[in-house]
């Protein structure tokens, strides 16, 4: 991948492993990063693997970029960069996992709700402050929050100001898991390395078929007659037969 001046990477073969860094600026969501984050979901796009988004210096994402948001007008408003990029985040063919740590405030919480899976460490915060600077969730908070936490707990999110520590963000279902800050990289590459032993196409159909809108049963059926005529399906059933019978 190229260099890039808002983001570190750690491009592996099985996973890509992008760490946000404005730490001057509290990995604030700009243009720069937007730009780059583009250039990572082609990436992937073209060689599908699972994407981890993590922050850096205990800070995930305190938001968007205040003082170029201060100068956008309608036509920014109406391109909706940063909700372009986390929509593309969220159509990528494979898991996406957030490791969030500190702050995931504003732009920074719904680029964690973009993703597929969030682990966070027990400092962790998600909140939308956005109506406080004169603005909405726009990037995708509205419709995603909601269908991860319920209307009820994204109202309290979006319109009561609450925040959610670590552990209402567990209990609220946002969450998979809750683990130190110490440890929240290695629990992302154990859930990566999970997710790696299964078989990629039915992790990327599985991921299809939860996402696609109006899902029905036919889809499944279909779905499945591929994976059926598959040689990994036939060797992975295969190696458990085998596996059960000589115990």
């Amino acid at each position: 991948m190229n260099d890039y001046s808002t983001l570190r990477i750690d491009d592996r073969a099985d996973r890509i492993v992008v760490a946000l860094y404005r730490p001057e600026a509290r990995n604030a969501i700009n243009t720069r990063m937007v730009a780059e984050l583009h250039e990572v979901c082609a990436a992937l796009e073209t060689s599908p693997r699972t994407l981890v988004v993590t922050g850096t210096d205990g800070v995930f994402a305190g938001g968007a970029d205040i003082g170029e948001l201060r100068e956008r007008r309608v036509a920014e408003a109406l391109s909706a960069p940063t909700r372009g990029v986390l929509d593309r985040i969220a159509a990528l063919p494979m898991p996406t996992v957030a490791a969030v740590d500190g702050y995931a405030l504003g732009g920074g919480a719904e680029l964690a709700y973009a993703c597929d899976l969030r682990i966070a460490t027990t400092r962790a915060v998600f909140g939308n402050p956005e109506p406080g600077l004169g603005i909405i969730a726009a990037a995708g908070a509205t419709y995603r929050l909601r269908e991860l936490v319920g209307v009820s707990v994204a109202k309290q999110v979006l319109l009561g100001g609450r925040t959610l520590d670590a552990q209402a963000a567990l209990g609220h279902g946002l969450l998979l898991d809750v683990v130190e800050p110490g440890d929240l990289l290695a629990a992302a590459h154990r859930l990566v390395d999970r997710i790696t032993r299964w078989a990629p196409l039915a992790v990327r159909l599985t991921k299809s078929g939860i996402d696609h809108p109006g899902a029905h049963p036919l889809v499944d059926d279909l779905t499945q007659a591929v994976l059926y005529e598959t040689a990994d399906k036939h060797e992975r059933m295969t190696r458990f037969l085998e596996k059960r019978t000589n115990r």
